[in-house]
């Protein structure tokens, strides 16, 4: 081998390695159809120094990840606005964010200060809002028209033709359509648990009724475009996406109030892309990313005009459910104090259990 060959070998051989060094990957702990694979392509194309890594999760299984690696393996988590309080005080799974490299004027101004209320620990913001939306009740109005809150899906005259999720958000539900507030009794765990007894017993009784349980937004789409479910406890945005399919199935705001949630964007402890994370916030904030996340989500992005970047249908289907009196009414999560989630999931399997 001549020197000048070898000095070629060597030569390839820094660039490959500086390459190699300087590639970094950005691991999204999300929910289903958050990171589209469209908006992931975009993203690598305008940082190809960054890979995308997606991993599908829920609010449950966000923590229980983050809890078990001490809020390691992942780079950007996205948890819903309620469950980062409590969650950061227990297992300190969360670093603060640097509010200075994410652009916040990008965002609805009172949904970015409700989420950094909720979650500001010790003077520390640990989460800024992404995407909204709410929980309530999807109903096939040609069939039945007169639907209007959590109690129908127990009602004798549905009987085989409704479906709900056993996640606490049926418990908090069916907790309003009862007369109660489970969040004005956070503070109180006997009160709280003597409402999730009255829930319980409510949800055991109402087996009888349900068609099925449904886990996921696809097993609740094939449900209710079959017709096997003509009532069901949806988040509103599986709703707005089969409206597009059929408009006879619409979001029904409860009477109660429609449970709204907002997904975060949240930096787990452990991180280890912290720039990579700053930049996917940014990335997602812009107009034409919105509406193509948007438009895979069904849920309505944090930035004032989040509604008008929708697809057309979507649009629709938003103005067919609500009305300002149900927008006047909804009703926020809020922070679940440390034990609650523990009380709650007793109780979904006492219901589960029960023939």
């Amino acid at each position: 081998m001549t020197p000048k060959f070898r000095a070629l070998l060597a030569g390839t051989a820094l660039v490959l390695a500086s390459t190699t060094a300087q590639a970094e990957t950005l691991r999204l702990l999300t929910w289903g159809s958050y990171a589209p694979d469209e908006v992931v392509k975009l993203f690598e194309e305008k940082y190809p120094d960054i890979d995308v890594e997606v991993t599908f999760s829920n609010n449950e299984e966000m923590v229980a990840k983050l809890r078990a690696t001490g809020g390691t393996g992942f780079d950007l988590a996205q948890p819903s606005h309620d469950r980062v309080f409590a969650a950061q005080k227990e297992f300190n799974i969360y670093k603060p964010l640097d509010l200075s490299k994410i652009n916040t004027a990008a965002m609805t101004p009172n949904l970015l200060e409700g989420v950094k209320a909720n979650t500001t620990i010790d003077g520390e913001v640990y989460s800024v809002p992404h995407q909204w939306g709410t929980s309530g009740i999807m109903a096939n109005i040609k069939e039945v028209p007169d639907v209007t809150g959590w109690g129908d899906l127990c009602d004798e005259k549905y009987q085989g033709r409704t479906s709900m999720r056993l996640r606490r958000t049926i418990l908090l539900g069916t907790a309003f359509d009862m007369g109660m507030d489970p969040f004005a009794l956070y503070a109180d765990t006997a009160a709280y648990q003597d409402m999730l007894d009255k829930v319980t017993d409510k949800l055991i009784a109402c087996k009888s009724i349900i068609k099925t349980y449904w886990s996921g937004g696809d097993d609740l789409s094939a449900l209710m475009l079959s017709g096997e479910v003509v009532v069901s406890e949806t988040w509103d945005s599986t709703a707005f996406k089969l409206y597009g399919e059929n408009p006879d199935i619409v979001f029904v705001p409860p009477a109660t109030g429609a449970l709204a949630w907002i997904d975060t964007f949240t930096i787990p402890r452990g991180g280890e892309a912290d720039d990579a994370a700053y930049k996917w916030i940014n990335f997602v904030l812009e107009p034409e990313i919105t509406a193509l996340m948007s438009a895979s989500t069904g849920a309505i992005a944090a930035v004032p005009n989040g509604i008008e970047l929708m697809p057309e249908d979507k649009k629709a289907a938003i103005s067919a459910a609500f009305d300002q009196e149900d927008l006047d009414n909804l009703k926020f999560f809020a922070n679940i104090p440390p034990g609650i989630e523990d009380m709650e999931g007793l109780a979904l399997e006492r219901i589960k259990a029960a023939n």
